[in-house]
């Protein structure tokens, strides 16, 4: 399908089942391979969040008393309409952020209906009501939930929160990133085509210091759901604090890949160029520290170097491309901006560097990079770039890894690779809230949420539906 500017616009906001023009004020989305606009947004105003709240307040009864299982067959239904529109939600999100087109299709629309299945999946075993001694422990749904999501995974991010918040019975209403918009509408199609009643899910478009600011502090929103960066989750949490609301958060990470001596290097360097790169290095959990033994150190650089070879920048729509833009010229300036101080503070580009990409200096392009020579307590090893840069940190024991590892204010992914029982012991120590051993599969089943500044709570699995309920003991 051939996408045009009348495909992208979107008209207004979605409130009680249907599209509600604003005041008529518009912001464009920008593409970030031609600088020019690809569509336009209506600009949300407290006023509008209003009338999205009082939808998701007056909606919430009736879904709150629809039966689990029915709420799952609801859910379950949304998974397959989402993957029904892999092409359009692919479409989309190479429009506004630039990934690369078969990457879109498979983890920016595939996957968030992987997770909305794995989600529905949990209603059958979720311990709805138990019964612990003499007192009967029942979850509840919170109420109306306010989620505000990022701009790196725009469907999947929504996905992971409004799935759980709307099994458990909640209402929500949802603020996209308005730098990436455009699957919001096409997941309003696909609710209401999967049978959520009208008022249950509502959409308000908008920046995030007017409606999220307004969304944090509304007094009918019982609980904010957000993932972004440290800093604004910080003001959340402030925001939110003034009524004492829940607060989720998702922030930054800082992901660690620590090999260890007598590891599968050739599987290491593939599975650490393959996290990096891809999505453009736009990833909260991006493998952006490989820690090496200091014997292996060359090797491994000589394989990375080889290795990235494979991964050409270029046009997001050709199917070909490995490695788009970054999603914006802001975003193309921070990333520059850290690989320029890399260089300043003594590191070794050894792949990439700084400016533009002859032949593609019209979009947001930025080289893929690898750093040697990094001091562990450097930017460039310390800060959440967001981008296609590597760091290699040799370290001379086990015990130097697991301190450099954990030398960061995040805590939220990490990796090891290595003889599977050394590298769960290694694991335990670390202080996140994911591990990966060997490149394992990532389990939609399992808690995904960080340690320290890169939040609290966690989403997915068991624990993740748990997050958006209240906890009753009825006493018999």
């Amino acid at each position: 399908m051939t996408y045009t500017h009348e495909h992208l616009t979107i008209r207004g906001h979605w409130i009680n089942g249907e599209t509600i023009a604003g005041d008529g004020t518009t912001i464009d989305v920008i593409s970030p391979v031609t600088g020019a606009p690809v569509a336009s947004i209506p600009v949300g105003t407290p006023a509008d969040l209003d009338l999205a709240v009082a939808a998701a307040r007056a909606a919430l009864p009736g879904w709150a008393a629809t039966p689990p299982s029915d709420r799952a067959a609801v859910i379950h239904r949304l998974s397959e309409e989402i993957m029904a529109r892999t092409e359009d939600i692919a479409q989309a999100v190479t429009a506004e952020i630039g990934a690369p087109i078969s990457f879109s299709r498979m983890g920016h629309a595939g996957f968030p209906a992987l997770v909305t299945a794995a989600v529905a999946s949990q209603a059958a075993g979720f311990p709805w009501t138990e019964e612990v001694g003499n007192s009967l422990i029942v979850r509840e749904p919170v109420g109306v939930v306010g989620a505000i999501t990022p701009w790196n995974f725009p469907l999947q991010q929504v996905m992971t929160k409004i799935a759980p918040a709307l099994l458990a019975g909640n209402s929500v209403v949802l603020k996209p990133a308005d730098l990436a918009p455009l699957t919001a509408p096409i997941l309003a199609a696909a609710a209401k085509a999967a049978g959520l009643p009208d008022g249950v899910l509502n959409v308000v478009y908008g920046s995030g210091p007017v409606v999220g600011e307004a969304m944090s502090a509304h007094p009918d929103i019982d609980m904010i759901s957000f993932t972004g960066s440290t800093a604004a989750g910080k003001r959340i949490s402030v925001a939110a604090s003034e009524t004492v609301k829940r607060v989720g958060l998702g922030l930054g990470g800082k992901t660690a890949n620590i090999v260890l001596e007598g590891a599968d290097t050739d599987a290491a360097v593939d599975a650490t160029l393959m996290n990096i790169f891809s999505n453009s290095g736009q990833a909260c959990g991006a493998w952006a520290r490989l820690l090496v033994p200091a014997s292996l150190h060359d090797e491994i650089v000589g394989k990375l170097v080889a290795g990235a070879a494979l991964y050409t920048v270029g046009d997001p729509n050709d199917e070909t491309t490995r490695v788009g833009p970054v999603a914006s010229e802001a975003q193309w300036s921070r990333v520059n901006g850290y690989i320029e101080t890399g260089i300043a503070e003594g590191a070794t580009v050894v792949v990439g560097g700084p400016g533009r990409i002859r032949g593609l200096e019209e979009g947001a392009y930025i080289r893929p990079t690898i750093f040697t020579n990094v001091d562990p307590g450097s930017t460039i090893a310390q800060e959440e770039i967001f981008g296609p840069v590597l760091t290699v940190i040799a370290y001379t024991d086990e015990d130097d890894a697991v301190a450099i590892a954990n030398n960061t204010v995040y805590g939220l992914t990490a990796s090891v690779y290595g003889e599977r029982e050394h590298a769960l012991d290694v694991a335990k120590r670390l202080q996140v809230g994911q591990v990966y051993i060997n490149g394992a599969d990532f389990n939609p089943l399992a808690p995904f949420g960080g340690y320290k500044q890169s939040g609290n709570g966690r989403e997915m699995g068991r624990a993740g539906l748990e997050e958006f309920t209240e906890v009753k003991a009825i006493q018999l």
